[in-house]
This record gives C-alpha cells, sequence and structure tokens, in this order.
C-alpha cells in the first residue's frame, strides 16, 4: 500500500526516497546506512558519507529543511530508527511527507504522528488467493495443491 501511494504521488516531490525494510537494513547495516541511503536517493548523488548516526541527523536537516520530499519509511520497528531519519517534521521542507509502515504503534505514539491508518489484515480466502497468485502466479490451481496451500494459509495466520 506505502509503495502504491509513493508511486502515486512522488511526482509532486522535489526529492523522494523509499527506505524499505528497516527493521531488517538497520540490523544488518546500521543507522548510518540508512541515513546515507536517504540523503543519496533525495539528493540524487551516489556517494553521500555520513560517518555516525549523531553527525547523520543534522546533516539530514541542513540539507533537506528546504526541500519537499517525500519519504516512505517501510517496517519500522524501533525508535532510533525513527530518529535517525525523521525524528522531527522541521528536519524536511514545507509541503513534505513522511510516510512509516510499522507493526509497533506505541512508536507513532511516542513520536506524537498525526494521521494514522490501521491496514485490515485479509481473511482465509483473500489470503488463500493472494498465495496461489504469488507462489503459482496464477487464480486455477491443480486441486492436490488447494489442501497444502490452505494448510499453509492457516499457520501463517
Amino acid at each position: 500500500l506505502a509503495l502504491a501511494v509513493y508511486n502515486l504521488i512522488a511526482d509532486h516531490f522535489e526529492g523522494v526516497c523509499f527506505l524499505e525494510s528497516i527493521r531488517e537494513n538497520s540490523n544488518k547495516y546500521g543507522l548510518v546506512y540508512l541515513q546515507n541511503i536517504l540523503l543519496s536517493q533525495i539528493l540524487g548523488k551516489e556517494k553521500v558519507q555520513i560517518v555516525g548516526v549523531r553527525q547523520g541527523a543534522p546533516q539530514i536537516e541542513q540539507r533537506l529543511c528546504r526541500k519537499k520530499v517525500l519519504l516512505v519509511l517501510d517496517d519500522v520497528d524501533e525508535q532510533e530508527q525513527l530518529k535517525a531519519v525523521a525524528e522531527k517534521p522541521e528536519r524536511f521542507g514545507c509541503g513534505s511527507r513522511v510516510i512509516i509502515t510499522t507493526r509497533n504503534k506505541h512508536l507513532l505514539t511516542l513520536h506524537d504522528i498525526e494521521g494514522t491508518y490501521e491496514v485490515q489484515g485479509l481473511n482465509e480466502e483473500e489470503s488463500l488467493d493472494l498465495l496461489q497468485w504469488k507462489a503459482l502466479k496464477t487464480d486455477i490451481v491443480n486441486p492436490s495443491y488447494k489442501n497444502v496451500l490452505t494448510h499453509a494459509v492457516t499457520y501463517a495466520s
């Protein structure tokens, strides 16, 4: 959903960045990596060199405070991740938008995030349809697979 919104409105901004899988990437590469990706994508430069997280936050604010940016933060699960890239709205220029996807509602409360939207989960039938389409690339399934797919959906729920 966040990617669809991003693709729909990206043309209305001076700079755009979709930081995907923040939970995984911050664990694997660190917060400085995320800060470097953010600045590189929005400024359109291949190499931005932030050395430490504390240096990165003010550098992001200094370089982006006058730019209208669209930033999507996908799968945020810790407060430090949010602080490192988008702690306060003043960090970005007028008209900027930050979209955050998270499973941690408390994280949004801590940062006084306005305008939340909770995505409803799929029911069993919708989950089965999605799995069939993604795994088998078809909506017509061999009956012998149906039982296995149904068990997979039930297990994942």
